[in-house]
């Protein structure tokens, strides 16, 4: 029997007390309890047959982690790319499945309208790959986009809008905190520790080791660590993966006003402008955030304070498209972070230096959605099984490099300067 949803947060993941708990060893150690990191580790303990530790230097869902903001979108338009189509829809399965499964709403199906600007853009593209994968959409012209949802204004630059109706948002941070309560549930142990690889033989990692020295000892690991994977690997992973701070505001509606609700008012991206948002749920405003990669940062020890431009460009763009919310107060903010690939694709990767290890990263803001996918994935590829006919292109999308620059899933083309340093 399955439980119905409601939008109860999970019950925190149970941590040991790291003053006593003691060295162990796992079949497998999965470090980063993010999107990815969680759905590798429940996979991998659901599977049977192995001993899985997940770690995470600062708990799952945690305000510094890529996938602890409140929202996120999913969606299955993806440009002219139906692989990241079929990801994207078999991962919402998952997503749709599990919270009937844990008692958890994990799933806003407010559906995702985009705002083309072009007769060749973005959206023509995705159009013509959903309708390969049989994935229900709408072209809609700006008459019925302003009939259905009169809080859009129309008028500036909008040729036409794509609206997915099985698409929408999920809820990021009670999605992750529900995984790993989930995996624990299974039998997984979970443990909050920052580390880092340790001592390795014979091409193998044999642990791993904290700043305090404890150590994790395995026979497989896996390395999903956002955007502190450079960091882990800088040799091996300076060129390929960028980390930038990504600034997040939630507006606040005047009073009584629920035109602006994710029940009211689909989420809504717009490639072109890069700005994406999605409407206000129980515990925020209306979120709106730019696309665009924003400057180099410091996960750990940033500080979490959007920038006033970020403000007064958010604002201009909801002067376009929302005026009702362009002088409305910010009710919240959230600083985020990108950490992007040359190509947009993500890292999905053995090491090339241990035979034991598999990193997985390069989230390129398109990536939490993928979560359930992502791990369904990369434990099929641990166990050498096959992933069907587009098994030699995956890997060569996933490969650490080298990689060319280029945009494939997210709404912003923003290039990647060569050069950058690592914080």
């Amino acid at each position: 029997m399955t439980a119905t949803a409601t939008a109860v947060d999970p019950a925190p993941a149970a941590l040991p007390d790291p003053e006593t708990d003691a060295p162990r060893t796992s079949d497998l150690i999965v470090v980063g309890a993010g999107t990815m990191g969680a759905w590798t580790a429940y996979w991998a303990q659901v599977g049977g047959g192995r001993r899985v530790t997940l770690l995470d230097a600062w708990g799952a869902g945690n305000p510094r982690a890529t996938s602890g903001d409140e929202t996120r979108i999913t969606r299955a338009a993806h440009g002219h790319d139906r692989l990241y189509t079929r990801w994207s829809r078999r991962a919402l399965q998952h997503w749709q499945h599990f919270q009937e499964e844990w008692g958890v709403q994990l799933f806003e199906p407010s559906g995702v309208l985009w705002f083309g600007g072009r007769q060749d853009g973005f959206e023509a593209r995705s159009a013509e790959a959903l309708t390969a994968e049989g994935v229900p959409f709408e072209w809609l012209q700006p008459a019925e986009v302003a009939a259905r949802w009169p809080q859009i204004a129309v008028g500036e630059g909008l040729q036409a809008a794509l609206f997915e109706p099985q698409a929408g948002a999920l809820y990021a941070r009670r999605g992750i905190q529900a995984t790993v309560a989930a995996f624990q549930r299974e039998g997984g142990t979970f443990a909050l520790a920052g580390v880092r690889p340790g001592r390795g033989d014979g091409g193998r990692l044999r642990e791993v080791v904290d700043a305090d020295g404890r150590t994790w000892s395995g026979d497989q690991f896996v390395f999903c660590c956002g955007p502190w994977l450079p960091r882990l690997f800088p040799q091996l992973l300076r060129d390929v993966i960028r980390v930038t701070k990504q600034d997040v505001l939630f507006m606040g509606a005047a009073a009584g006003d629920d035109r602006f609700r994710a029940a009211a008012l689909p989420a809504w991206a717009d490639f072109d402008a890069a700005y994406y948002g999605i409407g206000a749920t129980p515990d925020n405003g209306f979120k709106i955030a730019p696309d665009r990669l924003g400057p180099l940062f410091d996960p750990s020890r940033g500080d979490r304070e959007v920038d006033l431009e970020s403000v007064r460009l958010a604002r201009i763009y909801l002067r376009r498209r929302f005026p009702d919310l362009a002088d409305a107060p910010v009710v919240g903010t959230r600083v985020c972070q990108y950490e992007s690939t040359p190509d947009g694709h993500f890292l999905i990767a053995p090491h090339p230096g241990y035979d034991n290890v598999w990193l997985a990263g390069g989230g390129s803001g398109h990536g939490f959605k993928h979560g359930p996918r992502i791990g369904e994935y990369l434990v099929r590829r641990m166990d050498g099984l096959p992933e069907g006919a587009q098994e030699d292109d995956d890997e060569r999308r996933f490969r650490i490099g080298p990689r060319l620059p280029g945009s494939t899933a997210r709404t912003a083309g923003d290039e990647m300067a060569s050069g950058w340093e690592l914080f």
